[in-house]
């Protein structure tokens, strides 16, 4: 069960990452609010991932602040102080073992004992459609049944905040269907996503609000109607467009 106290909103103040000289990524300012799904938008290279990594706590701002309501974006659950958010990278990071294994390591990892390890774990694999590939190795899996384990494993650590890196990169449209139903479950039971995709059809059909990445800088934000009826700037107005622009 969710502790009540919640981590958000999320709120970016003039974050800057700088590598070599070079800004990589820039936002002056930016909230992630709770209950919404937000679509991150930009071509290769924009920022999208960084922007991600950023949010997870994967890398620190050069400059800046990036805050969640409750410091450290943790809260205290029945086990203790536990990370209230998580992230799915675009390539799965399954382990060497069962896919029921790669379940209950990462439970073990955030603080459950063995019994309820393996009921969660369990949990899981009925609520995702798992159940009967939990003997089989996790890496032989296809992409879209990897995809899906990695997501249903980050849901079992019951995240107030998920995040997804292109999750539904190079898979067919059943592979993705499934993914876009489990992510549409997974906002039905209250979890805040975040994520990033190239596919402007999936972004019509899951966010609430969009971010558009240009060059590393956060230009335009806002409700996914406003953005896709009605585009502030003429760089989201090429991208929906599918014009290159430099």
């Amino acid at each position: 069960m969710r502790a009540t106290a919640s981590i958000l909103p999320l709120k970016i103040l003039g974050a800057l990452i700088v590598r070599d000289g070079r800004t990589l990524l820039a936002i002056d300012d930016m909230t992630l609010n709770a209950g919404r799904r937000t679509v991150v938008l930009g071509a290769n290279g924009a920022g999208k991932t960084l922007f991600l990594k950023l949010c997870h706590g994967l890398i620190a701002p050069s400059a800046g602040s990036v805050r969640f309501a409750l410091d450290g974006g943790r809260v205290a659950g029945a086990d203790g102080l536990r990370k209230a958010h998580a992230m799915v990278f675009q390539k799965p990071v399954l382990l060497r073992r069962s896919v029921f294994a790669n379940f209950t390591h990462a439970l073990g990892m955030v603080g459950h004992g063995l019994l309820a390890r393996r009921r969660l774990a369990r949990a899981a694999l009925g609520r995702y459609g798992l159940a009967a590939l939990a003997d089989r190795p996790a890496r032989v899996l296809s992409g879209g049944e990897q995809q899906r384990l990695a997501i249903a494993r980050a849901a079992s650590l019951d995240p107030e905040l998920l995040f997804l890196d292109e999750p539904c990169a190079a898979l067919d449209p059943t592979a993705s269907r499934q993914i876009e139903d489990m992510l549409q479950a997974l906002h039905a039971d209250g979890v805040t996503l975040v994520l990033s995709t190239h596919d402007l059809g999936q972004a019509r059909r899951l966010a609430d609000d969009i971010l558009f990445f240009d060059r590393g800088r956060l230009v335009e934000s806002g409700p996914a109607s406003a953005f896709f009826g009605n585009p502030k700037t003429p760089e989201a107005q090429a991208f929906l467009e599918s014009r290159l622009f430099w």
